[in-house]
């Protein structure tokens, strides 16, 4: 998080600073400054803060740098690959994964207040396939023509397009088309965007590369220019930390409130005493659901969002609010890769791939 949000090599090594080790017996923070620990973190990074250019099957060029979960953390790609990309193209398209209420939300409040970003327009991505299983459909039964599921599951995709809109961003559609998709399918989701006041386009790039794409970079290009974004984050950076929190609980997740015990609102109120006050926040949550719980499906509203534990981010500059069951470490698989790698009898390196 602090390599992607860092903006040049001194801020890198700024924020590596801030990084807190420890705490004196009077409860005063230790810095990684204080060890003279930044300088030698830096050096270390000094080649990774570079952005990966790399290019698509059809030779366009891309920058991969950086990849911070959006469910655990910021969920957005580096400042330096974004600023850099600014600067060499007309249109710079980034990522910000999971749901929006997750990656858009963090990509505005986090990535775009920090960085002085101010995107133009918003590309939300939908398949038929989550309408029907936000409709109620099991997993197996998805290839399974369902209209009214996806109707109803529609609603899912509505609160994301609203909460966009909250922000200042005009919003189009991207359906990626799956072969298991029905025109009648395609047709109630169309219609369904179309009543909230936006544009879906039908996308078959898997199939068919960037010709099956061409509808939708033509719309985005249209919104882009058409001066419509009047981008703002959701909340300011004076605002009590937990206000923060129940702001994104009710405004963004249609909940009621967010609930902590005292520990936890007494801990945030002892960073917003030490200066940490005016840092966005970062909310740890599944990405399955608007709520806590991952089998809540659809467009929930007036639930609670438990606050299980906080920490302070002080290199990367943000809080983390981590809610419910929420892992903070990346799924891995059972059978990590490292089992398989070995040295061959010639001394070849053998397993990687």
């Amino acid at each position: 998080a602090i390599l992607c949000l860092a903006t040049d090599l001194k801020d890198l090594e700024k924020r590596l600073g801030d990084i807190i080790v420890a705490y004196r017996r009077d409860k005063s923070p230790v810095y990684a400054r204080d060890l003279k620990a930044d300088g030698a973190m830096a050096v270390l990074l000094k080649d990774a803060i570079q952005p990966n250019l790399v290019q698509t099957l059809e030779n366009n060029p891309a920058f991969v740098h950086g990849g911070p979960f959006a469910n655990i953390a910021h969920g957005c790609n580096s400042v330096v690959a974004t600023t850099t990309a600014l600067k060499l193209a007309d249109y710079v398209v980034t990522e910000a994964g999971f749901g929006a209420d997750l990656g858009a939300e963090k990509f505005f409040d986090i990535k775009c207040r920090k960085a002085g970003l101010h995107p133009a327009a918003a590309v939300i991505v939908a398949t038929v396939r989550a309408m029907k299983m936000n409709g109620g459909v099991k997993k197996e039964d998805l290839g399974k023509e369902n209209i009214e599921a996806v109707r109803k599951g529609c609603l899912n995709l509505g609160r994301h397009i609203e909460n966009v809109h909250q922000f200042g961003v005009p919003v189009v559609v991207a359906i990626n088309h799956f072969t298991t998709d029905t025109e009648a399918e395609i047709r109630a989701l169309k219609d369904f965007v179309a009543s909230m006041g936006a544009d879906a386009i039908l996308c078959k790039h898997w199939a068919q590369g960037s010709a099956g794409i061409e509808d939708l970079a033509h719309r985005v290009v249209k919104l882009a220019e058409s001066g419509a974004s009047q981008f703002s984050p959701l909340y300011p950076d004076e605002m009590p930390l937990f206000e923060k929190v129940n702001t994104i609980v009710k405004r963004i997740y249609r909940g009621d409130e967010a609930i902590a015990d005292k520990a936890i609102r007494d801990q945030l109120h002892a960073w917003e005493q030490a200066g940490y006050g005016n840092l966005p926040v970062c909310m740890a949550k599944t990405q399955y659901s608007f709520s806590t719980d991952p089998n809540l499906r659809g467009a929930p509203t007036g639930h609670t969002v438990p606050v299980r534990e906080v920490r302070l981010s002080a290199g990367a500059g943000f809080v983390v609010i981590i809610c419910g069951e929420i892992m903070t470490m990346p799924g891995l698989p059972k059978a990590p890769s490292s089992e398989k790698i070995f040295l061959n009898e010639a001394g070849q390196i053998e397993g990687l791939f």
